[in-house]
């Protein structure tokens, strides 16, 4: 209660409940009773700490969503992310937390992914499941859903921005449900939180701390998925990413990435060559930080998840039909009958679309059926 209370306390980040609880000789009761006088001498008066009713509020909102605590030290705690020096004292999981003690690789990328992007990253996705990786992303649109779908029969683990029973963006419910039941998510934000801007890079540095390596699959030069790979960098952790189309933005990043050192690869094999062997969980460190015995969950019924406002979603009007085929095609042709079966659309209506598209000079038909955008 106490570890809860000082974490969430006003003005209290990571670094700052790490300090405190060193100062406190691990101490979570003597942090808490000093921050007053630590906010005092900050400059901030009549300062009041988390209080013991809005602790209690967060646990029952946890357990009713079917998640529990976990805190660093304790057995459960994921040991990947025990040597970050800015990892999370907290994080609230629903699932299987062995996952995390398996070989793990995170793979990430574009939001608006191509069609070519999505089946390379399906592809890679269920043969590292195969070879024995669990694989985790950020379950956001695009690549990092089509990762988590593609793992999920051999492992995945979802680190979400908002709280564990908020689900974001709106499309993912049914995988979010999925990835509960046989998988595992993971956030270190209050049960109920939304998922803000300046969330998204802190749920990044979880994302490449609980992996070995990065795979970065279709990015843009300014995108998250970035981030998660300057901070497996950080972190000591491989960064891997898949080339692209020097004409299609979405590969900008991981051309970029190339250029810069990461190791290029194009499928399991170059992975595996990149990784090595599977090699055992890593181990367990000791550590200064060092927590009581995790809260007991108490028993309750079990609430479904909470679900985020919809957000605005392509749907079947010409203009939307328009916009899907522009967003699934780029600079790398790919072949019609494909394109059909990503956008799960008769054939009638799609093919209008793109003699349109075609007359309006946007999309170019190339021999052997195949389809790309206009250079």
């Amino acid at each position: 209660m106490a570890w809860l209370r000082l974490l969430r306390s006003h003005r209290v980040g990571t670094a700052t409940f790490y300090r405190l609880m060193n100062e406190h000789a691990g101490d979570a009761e003597a942090a808490l009773a000093a921050l007053p006088q630590v906010a005092a001498a900050a400059g901030m008066s009549r300062y009041t700490p988390f209080s013991r009713e809005q602790a209690e509020q967060e646990l029952e909102a946890g357990y009713r969503a079917g998640a529990r605590p976990l805190f660093i030290g304790a057995q459960d705690f994921p040991a990947a992310l025990m040597d970050l020096t800015d990892a999370p004292p907290m994080l609230w999981a629903i699932g299987d937390s062995r996952l995390a003690e398996r070989p793990t690789l995170a793979m990430v990328g574009a939001r608006n992914a191509s069609s070519l992007g999505r089946r390379a990253a399906a592809s890679l996705a269920r043969g590292l499941g195969d070879a024995g990786f669990v694989i985790v992303s950020g379950l956001a649109r695009g690549i990092d859903g089509v990762v988590h779908k593609s793992a999920l029969e051999t492992g995945t683990i979802a680190v979400v921005a908002g709280g564990v029973d908020v689900i974001y963006p709106r499309e993912n419910a049914e995988l979010t449900a999925q990835i509960a039941e046989r998988g595992m998510i993971l956030s270190e934000m209050p049960p109920g939180m939304r998922p803000q801007a300046r969330h998204f890079p802190r749920r990044n540095r979880i994302v490449s701390g609980l992996a070995s390596a990065v795979i970065v699959v279709e990015a843009a030069a300014r995108s998250g998925s970035l981030i998660t790979a300057r901070d497996a960098l950080d972190q000591g952790r491989d960064v891997l990413a898949m080339p692209g189309h020097p004409l299609d933005a979405r590969a900008a990043g991981c051309n970029m990435l190339i250029r810069d050192g990461a190791t290029l690869i194009r499928g399991v094999e170059d992975v595996l060559e990149a990784t090595g062997p599977l090699g055992s969980p890593l181990p367990r460190q000791s550590s200064h930080r060092s927590a009581r015995s995790p809260i007991r969950k108490p028993a309750g019924k079990v609430s479904p998840p909470r679900t985020e406002p919809a957000q605005p979603t392509i749907g079947s009007s010409p203009g939307s039909i328009r916009t899907r085929i522009l967003s699934l095609l780029g600079p790398a042709p790919i072949a019609e009958d494909q394109l059909l079966r990503d956008l799960s659309l008769p054939n009638q209506v799609v093919a209008g679309e793109l003699l349109e598209l075609e007359m309006e000079g946007q999309v170019e038909r190339q021999p052997g059926g195949l389809l790309a955008l206009s250079a």
